[in-house]
């Protein structure tokens, strides 16, 4: 079995290396040719690439449907593919939509990334569904992913995605408001303080790209930015009352 890997972003150049450890060289290829690309993975040409038994596209959500509308005539028949997007509902649809019936479907999170999964993947989130695949297929992959510890979560897109923008996006949402305030590494720093140093690095060391398509392409992180604003505005009214 030969497995692919579609997009050489922070993300895709990790992903690549992480699935290498058990399995071997890992094909890989992008709309442009990337450099130092890491130990256990090999550049090929997209029609080679679009030939593997298995398939991770690791795009962009934004571009996740130019991608899918490019590529989708030319997939083999009975590959197994793989998004990894952030978001579930929207690229379930656009996979279901796109891709030929002979072609499997897996919509899978990685919920970690080169920062949270540096030191190792062992307990951290993997969210799968069955978009298009036999029990057999999913069985597979589920204890593929298990065998690197992973803790391996089925669940429906718009659950995910639901549960994700209270999570996910809220991490990043508080992430990048901390950033506009320019805090600073300070010697009497609280460990919460520093705890909140942490999640700027870990969401802002992300393409901003990424903080877009997790605010745009989830249908639940609007009503997680008014509850945001909601609680700030409570919390100043409750200030207020006890200063007069």
């Amino acid at each position: 079995m030969n497995i692919g890997v579609y997009g050489l972003g922070r993300f895709g150049k990790f992903w690549a290396a992480l699935l290498s450890q058990k399995i071997g060289p890992i094909l890989v290829s992008s709309r442009s040719p990337k450099k130092d690309l890491p130990d256990g993975v090999r550049w090929v040409g997209l029609e080679e690439l679009l030939q593997v038994d298995t398939l991770f596209l690791c795009v962009s959500i934004s571009s996740f449907h130019e991608v899918i509308a490019s590529i989708a005539p030319r997939l083999k028949q009975g590959m197994v593919l793989f998004d990894t997007c952030s978001v579930k509902v929207y690229p379930g649809e656009v996979m279901e939509k796109e891709v030929p019936e002979g072609v499997h479907i897996i919509a899978t999170h990685p919920m970690f990334g080169p920062d949270s999964g540096k030191n190792g993947v062992a307990g951290l989130p993997m969210v799968m569904h069955p978009v298009r695949c036999t029990d057999a297929e999913f069985s597979r992959w589920t204890k593929f992913f298990r065998s690197y510890d992973m803790d391996v979560i089925k669940m429906s897109p718009s659950a995910h995605d639901q549960q994700a923008a209270y999570t996910q996006g809220v991490t990043h949402f508080v992430g990048r408001v901390l950033q506009g305030m320019d805090l600073k590494e300070n010697r009497i720093g609280t460990l919460g303080y520093h705890k909140l140093l942490d999640i700027v690095e870990q969401t802002c060391n992300d393409p901003i790209q990424l903080f877009h398509d997790l605010q745009r392409y989830n249908p639940y992180t609007r009503d997680m930015r008014n509850a945001v604003f909601e609680s700030f505005q409570s919390t100043l009214k409750m200030l207020e009352e006890d200063i007069r």
